[in-house]
């Protein structure tokens, strides 16, 4: 059962895009909120896990807060690699993180300290993994990019125990595309 999992991928500026008005985010979105369907309803998921980072992470928050109307027992949890990770974000950005965070079930930073070094990331990734039932990540191993570090912890994670890894690729992401395509023709 998955019960708890961890959803991640791309940063905003890995996949190009500089504005939430991009269509790509919308096609992310309905990815991420038909898995999490999926998992709700037949896997009774109950919380999900996300690092706050810019990109499919807050996506992702955005897609849960509305699938909360729907699903109240679905939940999630903002784990942060340090404190104030958004210290050097633009404004608007701040402000959108924020307001995930006061949404959130549960906050916290693993490291409790401020930026200090490659390790703090590495530290999250294994918190995280080892604090879930499975992993669900928009990644494309063509593409690598950040998400590459905890999709290589999860996959060693998954040879010693019993744990889940749900991959959104560009192939998922295309058929969303051309279904949307074929609804509008």
């Amino acid at each position: 059962m998955l019960k708890r999992i961890v959803l991640t991928g791309y940063k905003q500026h890995e996949l190009g895009v500089f504005n939430d008005q991009h269509p790509g985010v919308d096609i992310i979105k309905k990815a991420i909120r038909r898995q999490l369907i999926t998992l709700i309803e037949e896997e009774n998921l109950e919380w999900v896990i996300l690092s706050g980072q810019l990109g499919v992470e807050t996506w992702a928050a955005e897609v849960i807060m509305d699938l909360q109307m729907d699903y109240p027992q679905l939940k999630y949890a903002v784990i942060t690699p340090f404190l104030d990770q958004e210290k050097n974000w633009k404004e608007d950005k701040q402000e959108k993180y924020q307001e995930i965070l006061m949404f959130a079930e549960y906050h916290a930073a693993v490291t409790n300290r401020p930026y200090e070094g490659p390790w703090q990331f590495r530290e999250k990734n294994k918190f995280v993994i080892r604090n879930s039932d499975g992993l669900l990540i928009v990644y494309d191993d063509e593409k690598g990019g950040s998400p590459k570090y905890i999709k290589e912890l999860a996959d060693q994670y998954a040879e010693h125990y019993d744990y889940q890894i749900i991959v959104i690729d560009s192939y998922d992401l295309q058929a969303i595309v051309e279904e949307e395509m074929y609804e509008q023709w």
